[in-house]
């Protein structure tokens, strides 16, 4: 996918290596296609998957949600795809904060695209079976994309610190090859995260109930399927899964904590707001996201864990980057004026 002219950056790509991790990754979980599930110790059989809950409901309720979250997924993919035309089709938006923009609106896309399809299929589907190698497909890429998701947002707001604590310098600071590294490494980074755990626990055994409580094939659920329980595994991942979270939150925070002191220096209130405006749709996206993802991570457990599991994953999942097009078209002058050149309004 091309953003900028032939002569602007080009990272085209992004969407190869997607599809390069996707071949890779479908071909390992291919070879274990066939899993073993022990209802006892003395009983054995083959099967080929796990049964996804999703939202249990009356057939009619299972139709509700199906419509609903059409629209919710076709109103998501005409947003984001609206932001990348924007910034690729106008030359005002060819600068590094609308380049960053356009890529985590593709990521959006396919983030979103990790999860809703297959939850369509499921609301029509009378046996809700998602198959081995696609349940651990779903897994992996929808814990790299949330990863990449972090380490966008904080090379976002790295971007962010260096346009308003050092403007003079911010130019030949982030320049078109620093923007093209940083965007390489987020995807590169967020896609290897979680490779290794989520390859071995795809290679464990798996024992009784087949059920996944949840819409999505999530580690928790799954590892209590084990036959055999592998503590280093789980503490492998209790570890890697909330460590992007948290440690790019706090570089958030940290950039954030300067630009605040720097703009509490600009001696005008218009210069102030003007400041602030740069980075309020950035910090809107920021709440929105890591708001949800910690109360995943961070509140005691409950009676109704697997519902509010649910509930929060749903959240961070389709609605935020439903919104997200909407924040950044709302909060930017720039990009509205884009927009409206887009669409032709």
């Amino acid at each position: 996918m091309h953003f900028l002219s032939q002569n602007d950056l080009n990272i085209n790509l992004i969407p190869h290596l997607c599809l390069h991790c996707h071949s890779v990754i479908a071909g390992a979980f291919t070879i274990h296609g066939h899993m073993k599930i022990f209802n006892s110790p003395s009983n054995s059989s083959t099967f080929t998957g796990f049964i996804l809950l999703g939202f249990p409901c009356p057939r009619e309720g299972q139709i509700l949600l199906f419509v609903l979250f059409t629209v919710v997924y076709l109103l998501t993919l005409m947003g984001n795809v609206s932001i990348i035309c924007a910034v690729h089709w106008d030359q005002r938006l060819h600068a590094p904060m609308y380049i960053l923009l356009a890529n985590f609106s593709f990521l959006e896309i396919c983030y979103v695209t990790s999860t809703v399809p297959s939850m369509l299929a499921n609301f029509l589907s009378d046996t809700k079976i998602i198959s081995f190698s696609g349940c651990f497909l779903q897994f992996y890429f929808f814990f790299s994309l949330g990863s990449t998701e972090c380490f966008f947002l904080a090379v976002m707001a790295f971007d962010r610190y260096l346009a308003i604590c050092r403007p003079l310098r911010y130019p030949t600071i982030m320049t078109r090859r620093l923007c093209t590294n940083l965007v390489v490494n987020c995807w590169v980074l967020g896609f290897i995260w979680f490779l290794i755990p989520i390859v071995n626990i795809s290679q464990m055994s798996f024992c009784g109930s087949r059920i996944i409580d949840h819409f999505v094939c999530d580690p928790a659920p799954l590892l209590t399927l084990t036959c055999k329980k592998g503590p280093v595994i789980e503490l492998v991942f209790s570890v890697l899964s909330p460590l992007p979270v948290f440690m790019l939150f706090l570089f958030i925070v940290g950039s954030y904590a300067l630009v605040v002191r720097a703009v509490l220096r600009v001696p005008s209130a218009a210069g102030r707001r003007k400041a602030l405006s740069t980075c309020g749709s950035h910090l809107a996206v920021v709440s929105l996201f890591y708001g949800s993802v910690l109360v995943m991570y961070g509140s005691p457990p409950s009676k109704n864990e697997a519902g509010k599991q649910k509930i929060v994953t749903l959240f961070y999942s389709v609605v935020t980057p439903l919104l997200n097009p909407v924040i950044y078209s709302l909060r930017n002058k720039d990009m509205k004026k884009a927009l409206k050149k887009f669409w032709g309004t």
